[in-house]
């Protein structure tokens, strides 16, 4: 397959560009791609109105955002439950004077002390105590909000707010504390809503159908055939377990407590594979793989088994990934990936490489360069 360098994409395989652009930047997920690299595949793609692009690894709905601006159906699936709920406020559909009303009253409504119904001592330790019975306040009030939709803008913008006006922050896959003088919430809050009801009025509207759901790559709920193009960006080999970063999130906002690993390994810790069929072994020489390595293939086979289900023939495929680093060198998943995907029905047709880092050993040893890639295939 042709392997081409494309270091003018690379920072297109980032979150950075989406965050001075509107309704994108609602939610930071930094483990997204940009708008513009979506953009770009469509027009590579030659993708029209009516057709339907899958994520089947959606995160907070980048690709499911950038087609509806574009007209384009959409769907996505993800199996963590904050980044579905970003992609599914991110993508709906709002009357930004209706919106208005709403915020004004409800940043009219004067504060009652709420009770703190918060165990975690993470949660605890983020907030003074003023800030985490406000969050807490406003959270009550906009939960009891009848419309839906409505009700999940407003806590999407207080979600928000809350990380603002906290002492944590996300470094890699921990969550770190760090004590300094805060904002009072409600003044941050009103900016972010009447920022975010700004968007809304700015943003193209088009009838495109957008669908974004809680579900696993290996097995969607989508008929045969059924999807003309595929724009995603799997977890990474060996790439940090970054749900965990999203805790305070999920503590504060929704019922649902402990997030389940993205697949059986793929962001998992346990090292341990599952006593199945080797999946790969017919396909690439799998003994000298570390074994979180096996079993990430194992499960990319099976997720790739399920495009080559539904995709159209011969829809187009644009999958961003990470090579993995490993003290014994570097996995190049790049190749390794579209050799998987050749044996199940698409032509892996080239492999674009967006950037370059250095795998190191014990922190300073290098042992290799991985590559971020770009993997472009097409349903035979």
């Amino acid at each position: 397959m042709k392997i081409s360098e494309k270091p003018e994409w690379g920072a297109l395989a980032t979150f950075v560009p989406n965050k001075d652009l509107p309704v994108y930047n609602w939610f930071y997920y930094k483990e997204g791609f940009s708008r513009d690299l979506v953009s770009r595949l469509i027009e590579r793609f030659k993708i029209e109105k009516g057709q339907t692009v899958l994520d089947p690894f959606c995160g907070s709905g980048t690709t499911l955002l950038a087609c509806r601006e574009a007209g384009i159906n959409s769907v996505g699936f993800d199996v963590h439950p904050v980044a579905i709920f970003a992609a599914r406020v991110k993508t709906g559909r709002y009357e930004a004077g209706e919106l208005k009303d709403v915020a004004k009253s409800l940043l009219k409504i004067r504060f009652q002390r709420p009770e703190i119904d918060i165990r975690s001592h993470i949660v605890r330790g983020a907030f003074n105590i003023h800030t985490l019975e406000d969050v807490l306040f406003f959270r009550n009030e906009i939960m009891a909000m009848e419309d839906a939709g409505i009700r999940d803008f407003f806590i999407l913008a207080l979600m928000n707010v809350a990380i603002k006006c906290s002492y944590a922050w996300k470094d890699g896959a921990v969550i770190k504390m760090r004590k300094h003088p805060v904002p009072p919430l409600r003044d941050i809050l009103r900016r972010q809503l009447f920022r975010m009801i700004g968007d809304c009025g700015r943003f193209p509207k088009t009838k495109a159908l957008c669908e974004a759901e809680i579900g696993d790559a290996r097995r969607m709920k989508l008929k045969d055939n059924s999807i003309d193009a595929v724009i995603t960006s799997p977890p990474y080999l060996n790439k940090i377990e970054y749900t965990k970063v999203y805790s305070i999130e999920e503590e504060l906002f929704f019922e649902k407590k402990g997030v389940p690993s993205l697949r059986s390994y793929i962001g998992s810790e346990d090292d341990r594979v599952i006593d199945e069929e080797n999946k790969i072994e017919s396909i690439i020489d799998a003994n000298d793989l570390p074994l979180p390595a096996k079993a990430y293939f194992n499960d990319m086979y099976e997720a790739i088994k399920e495009l080559q289900r539904v995709c159209k023939n011969p829809a187009k495929v644009g999958i961003v990934v990470g090579n993995g680093c490993f003290p014994t060198g570097v996995v190049e998943s790049d190749i390794i990936l579209s050799k998987i995907a050749e044996k199940l029905g698409f032509d892996a047709q080239e492999i674009l490489v967006l950037n370059k880092r250095w795998c190191t050993r014990n922190r300073v040893e290098k042992v290799g360069i991985t590559r971020e890639s770009l993997l472009i295939w097409e349903k035979r």
